[in-house]
């Protein structure tokens, strides 16, 4: 998932749950003009902001990371 992707489900999440993003950013410990940033795709947020972010929206998240396959 790219980050643009990303943060459309964060967002859509977040207003499907009726949350601010005022109180998104209180509940998460995350600055709310990072929030603004990141749901305008200005931001470029670190993992832990993610992971708080997503923490509180009750959303898991998993970082794959594969190797390329190779044809024999």
């Amino acid at each position: 998932m790219h980050q643009t992707e990303l943060v459309t489900v964060l967002k859509e999440r977040r207003e499907a749950l009726g949350i601010t993003q005022a109180h998104l950013a209180e509940l998460a410990d995350v600055s709310l003009r990072t929030l603004k940033s990141l749901e305008v795709g200005k931001g470029n947020p670190t993992l832990e902001t993610l992971a708080k972010l997503i923490e509180v929206l009750g959303m898991e998240l998993k970082l794959e990371i594969k190797a390329p396959q190779h044809d024999k």
